[in-house]
């Protein structure tokens, strides 16, 4: 994939909102998405139940499938593996944005390796990823033991690497006290690449590899 938005906790301001609509190259309510919800099944305080029903519905307050889409589909990663592959992949070569929430990251990396969703991002040229949380950590080289929940069969803490940064989400916030730019600090000393901690007021534009900051918010940037 050529463009991705990487969130802490969704469109949630007009800055992002803008850089958003410059991804898409046109405006939001041309364009058809795919919201998947996989990453919450993993993840002990975001699924399954209601929190995931809010997010399908654009009902939670990480503003992501309510932006006003000419369409929503819903695809299920965890299903796909028992389907014929021409029932879903033409839907997501189609789609505009694939939108994928937070939860857990290493649960969501396995799900699109065994459903080989991982294998058809580099074809989707024309496609903007915009990941929440899980969903945007899950594109880094890794996650930070830190980070770790679910397990997966390799038991460590990598992702995809499709980018070349890691994400340390949800700088600051209220309800996460361990969130702190310290905690940050210490998570970034334990890997070897370049990482950004970000809050939920802030987000990472990736074009072609390159990454700028788009922020109303607090952000900070540690080498490898």
């Amino acid at each position: 994939m050529r463009r991705l938005l990487l969130t802490s906790a969704g469109v949630r301001n007009a800055t992002i909102h803008d850089a958003l609509v410059e991804l898409l190259g046109r405006p939001i309510e041309d364009c058809t998405a795919l919201c998947i919800p996989t990453a919450m099944y993993g993840h002990p305080h975001a699924g399954p139940g209601e929190n995931v029903w809010e997010f399908v519905a654009g009902r939670s307050e990480q503003p992501m499938v309510e932006l006003g889409w000419k369409s929503v589909g819903l695809i299920e990663l965890t299903a796909l593996p028992s389907i014929d592959e021409e029932r879903w992949v033409p839907l997501v070569r189609e789609a505009d944005v694939l939108l994928v929430s937070g939860g857990d990251a290493l649960y969501l990396s396995h799900w699109m390796r065994e459903c080989g969703l991982t294998d058809l991002l580099p074809q989707l040229d024309d496609t903007v990823w915009i990941g929440m949380s899980a969903g945007s950590m899950v594109m880094t080289p890794r996650i930070g033991k830190e980070f770790v929940g679910w397990r997966p069969p390799a038991g460590d803490d990598r992702a995809l690497g499709l980018v070349d940064f890691s994400i340390f989400p949800h700088l600051d916030h209220e309800l996460l006290p361990d969130n702190t730019l310290a905690s940050a600090e210490r998570w970034a000393a334990g890997l070897d690449c370049p990482a950004y901690a970000i809050d939920d007021e802030t987000a990472l534009r990736v074009i072609d590899g390159a990454v700028d900051v788009v922020s109303e918010g607090q952000w900070h940037r540690f080498g490898a």
